[in-house]
């Protein structure tokens, strides 16, 4: 069950040729796949990019009617695999995956897809995530591009230039016969327009003519001698063939201005934040008309020679806007210009920030900062035009007054879990075992349990990669008093853990304990199925116990926990494996569904059924106020938003007691919590029935009779005691 559903913009992708395209840029890819007669689409999900997985599964029925395979594949090497079809054959293929942390997994495969080259276009479609909106570790896809001999497009943010550079794309793949990476930023991939669109196409060269009309060309193979031949022919054939496609088809494109003396050479994808910084400086207006020249580089690899030259040769100071570190292109540019004899001075990460992310206010403050050296009285004499009245010289980024208020009331709040997530009780248990036998290192991996790092649990000391939780924790496989813990989730266990964690620590007899935290689902990239996925899916195979696999690969003790709220039976089974004399990995399964996917399914069901007036019973969980002592031990084995704290209304209470606010599923995580902690007995559960039947009215009445008797007798023997 993913995320969200697209069942119905996917119909846009039908409409007919010469049609207003209207959405969102995942759709508009999809759409401009659809009309470049791609033969194969395969990806792993990962934001910004999860969400064009979805669209294409989705889409499953329109891509059969175009004969388009489509496949989720386990990870982002098996995606980069698929493109392989396209080596030997005449056949258009497309993947994609998150940012360097896919092309990081990818890599063997894109390596070698790039050294033997493409016959059909190959397009990996890479959701660009640097800067402060991203989950990793902060790279660039560039180096990749560099590496291989791939080339790079990074192209405007809006419909029209997305979906150009996808057929452009294509395109230059069959030219110079080199696979194409297009890096679409998280703007780019939500950002939401129009364009006129074409008709969709089938694959000239279908899948299944190339099964029944094999090819085999050794020159393609990554072998000796053939492998050797490569290289000379990405410098002496692919790369000018790659050059010549660009320049003649104008891939990169000039923008005049008034102001000819100096200029801005800008990535693709930075062009909207550009134009804005202008307009804050009175250097643009809003249809993007700039006083400054432009070259935009929607191809930013290879870097065209003639262009750069042609654009700087006349001016006296140019600014590279080059996004990240190292500045790979800002280096070229030095080189292509001295090489050239071209003296115009070129400025970048001096004015620039060498780190982070090019927000709209950074970059106008580079573009002022290159202005007051090399024409201030630009910033001097024009009025600013990006506001309702011009006001002169530049226009101030401001938010507004409430919002500024309210960042000083309301204090910092970690990333954590979900309300309801059970994942949380897990960490709780281990929180507790620790407190019995004593901190331990414990890796972690990447999905939802990396939240753990963070308060109110701090457990975790590394985290190396998807599915690489228990492979970190190998060098600790000596023999001491304590075992290292790892843990990984469902969907890094599928992607990479089964072979690289648990056979490993199979093969080295590996001490730890590795938990598997089984949630259904891939959650941190929007609840998508995968193998060991409860649901029943029309298009893929589900239902593949975790514990088989593991067995499998040969773990002899393995713990199945059906129910990861039972905190009392984890803390348990936890402390079992770290004190066992059994030799070898210790591997504990924790399942219990992941809690957002659950509401999408029940609460419409819930909804559907007490509309229908049906009985339906909803669970809720409170605190006692009048028992509770203010500890709020169990907000620190908890950590869930639906538990905060408020005034008890108690004069004799110094401290505030802990709340269930609205916002509470029901998992009962906080009371499981509270008892295997023995920390108090506050916690009560409530069943909140719609619909009653006259069975539960009567019993209702007879609870409410019993319950104010007993309110009436406490209530006269505390008078009696008090006289």
């Amino acid at each position: 069950m993913a995320e969200r559903s697209f069942k119905k913009e996917v119909q846009q992708l039908r409409i007919p040729a010469g049609t207003e395209f209207r959405g969102e840029g995942i759709l508009a890819i999809t759409k401009a796949l659809l009309q470049s007669g791609v033969g194969y689409v395969g990806g792993y999900q990962g934001s910004p990019i999860s969400h064009l997985m979805d669209v294409l599964a989705d889409a499953n029925e329109i891509l059969d009617e175009l004969d388009v395979h489509f496949e989720t594949s386990a990870s982002e090497a098996s995606a980069a695999a698929m493109l392989a079809a396209s080596v030997m054959y005449p056949i258009r293929g497309a993947v994609t995956w998150k940012s360097t942390v896919g092309t990081n997994v990818a890599s063997d495969a894109l390596a070698n897809l790039a050294s033997g080259g493409v016959t059909g276009g190959a397009l990996i479609i890479v959701g660009e995530d640097y800067g402060e909106g991203s989950s990793i570790m902060q790279e660039r896809s560039h180096a990749f591009a560099m590496k291989s001999q791939m080339w790079l497009l990074d192209p405007r943010p809006n419909l029209e230039s997305i979906v150009q550079a996808v057929e452009d794309g294509f395109e230059l793949s069959e030219a110079s016969n080199t696979p194409v990476m297009l890096q679409v930023r998280i703007r780019s991939c939500h950002v939401h327009g129009r364009f006129i669109t074409k008709e969709n196409k089938r694959p000239a060269f279908s899948l299944k003519q190339a099964l029944e009309r094999p090819v085999r060309d050794t020159g393609r193979i990554v072998l000796p001698p053939a492998s050797f031949v490569h290289e000379q022919e990405k410098i002496r054939q692919r790369w000018p063939a790659a050059v010549k496609f660009i320049q003649s088809r104008g891939l990169n494109e000039f923008f005049d201005g008034d102001v000819e003396d100096i200029g801005l050479i800008l990535q693709g994808g930075l062009y909207n934040g550009v134009i804005r910084a202008l307009q804050l400086l009175g250097l643009a207006d809003s249809y993007g008309n700039s006083r400054i020249p432009l070259y935009v580089m929607n191809v930013t690899y290879p870097v065209i020679d003639d262009e750069v030259v042609r654009f700087c040769q006349d001016k006296r100071a140019v600014l590279m806007l080059e996004e990240g570190q190292p500045d790979y292109i800002e280096q070229n540019l030095h080189a292509i210009l001295r090489k050239n004899k071209v003296d115009t001075l070129l400025s970048g990460k001096d004015v620039l920030p060498v780190a982070g992310e090019y927000t709209t206010d950074v970059m106008r403050t580079g573009i002022e900062a290159f202005l007051k050296t090399h024409h201030p009285e630009l910033l001097a004499t024009h009025d600013a035009v990006a506001v309702d009245a011009p006001k002169p010289a530049a226009v101030p980024i401001t938010f507004h007054p409430k919002v500024q208020a309210l960042a000083e009331v309301v204090p910092p709040r970690p990333a954590g879990f979900c309300t309801g997530c059970p994942e949380r009780p897990i960490f709780a248990a281990m929180k507790l075992v620790q407190q019995d036998l004593g901190e331990h290192h414990v890796s972690c991996d990447i999905g939802c349990h990396l939240f753990s790092i963070l308060p109110p649990f701090n457990l975790g000391a590394t985290t190396m990669g998807y599915g690489l939780g228990a492979a970190s924790s190998s060098a600790f496989n000596v023999k001491s008093g304590k075992r290292a813990i790892s843990v990984m989730g469902d969907g890094g266990f599928w992607h990479n853990g089964l072979t690289s964690g648990v056979a490993n620590a199979v093969f080295n007899k590996n001490d730890g304990v590795i938990v598997i935290v089984d949630n259904y689902y891939a959650s941190a990239t929007g609840g998508q199925d995968i193998p060991s996925s409860r649901a029943d899916n029309p298009n893929r195979t589900t239902k593949n116990p975790i514990e088989n696999a593991i067995r499998g690969a040969g773990v002899k003790w393995v713990r199945t926990i059906d129910r990861t709220y039972d905190v009392a039976r984890m803390r348990k089974t936890l402390d079992e494996a770290l004190t066992t004399t059994t030799d070898g990995p210790k591997v504990i399964i924790a399942q219990s569904e992941c809690m957002l996917n659950r509401q999408r399914r029940e609460k419409p069901l819930f909804a559907k059924a007490v509309n229908g007036g049906k009985r339906a019973v909803k669970e809720r969980f409170g605190v006692d106020p009048d028992v509770c002592t203010g500890d709020h031990a169990c907000i620190r084995l908890s950590g869930c938003p639906s538990l905060t704290v408020k005034d008890s209304g108690d004069p004799l209470k110094d401290n505030p007691v802990a709340h269930v606010d609205s916002s509470c599923v029901g998992c009962g995580n906080c009371g499981e919590v509270a008892e295997a902690a023995i920390l108090c007995p506050s916690f009560y559960r409530a069943e909140i029935i719609h619909n009653p039947t006259g069975t539960d009215r009567v019993l209702a009445r007879l609870r409410g009779a019993a319950i104010g008797w007993l309110q009436r007798r406490r209530a006269a023997r505390l008078a009696r005691l008090a006289l």
